[in-house]
């Protein structure tokens, strides 16, 4: 009896062509994803049937990103594919500054929304969210200050 439950699951999860890690916590069901900027790293976890509650480290959006425009950065994805209501959010970003992590944030979240909806991948893709920004801090060379700050020269 089991062993028949068990071999049904695994013909659903083999007739899946894309196969989405769904993980659970709590008796929800969640998709995970993650966002990069800079050495900001932020850990999404998509949850359907909500409220539009996006908590980050432990606390609400506003009280994590007190300033409108960075709380703007991370619902810009949410608005452009109209999942602003129906969607709870928990985040965890380390590393980095403020508007480092709100793109981080807003790249995990456009992510998790591509692994939700494979539909929402051409809209996503126009916007810019699902690109990571390469740019990194350059490392510091020997006998410079900076990455490329040489010291004072002096004629004599």
């Amino acid at each position: 009896m089991e062993q028949e439950k068990n071999n049904k699951k695994q013909e659903k999860a083999l007739s899946n062509k894309e196969k989405v890690k769904l993980g659970k916590d709590e008796n929800n069901i969640y998709i995970q994803s993650i966002g990069r900027r800079k050495t900001a790293t932020a850990r999404v976890r998509l949850y359907q049937n909500g409220k539009g509650e996006i908590i980050i480290n432990k606390r609400k959006l506003e009280e994590y990103f007190p300033t409108k425009p960075i709380r703007n950065n991370i619902r810009q994805v949410l608005r452009t594919t109209n999942h602003e209501e129906d969607l709870n959010f928990s985040i965890v970003v380390s590393g980095g500054g403020k508007v480092g992590q709100s793109i981080a944030i807003r790249h995990g979240i456009a992510r998790a929304l591509e692994k939700f909806d494979k539909e929402l991948r051409p809209i996503l893709k126009i916007k810019g969210f699902l690109t990571r920004d390469p740019r990194e801090k350059e490392r510091k060379k020997p006998g410079l200050k900076r990455a490329r700050r040489a010291p004072q020269w002096s004629k004599r």
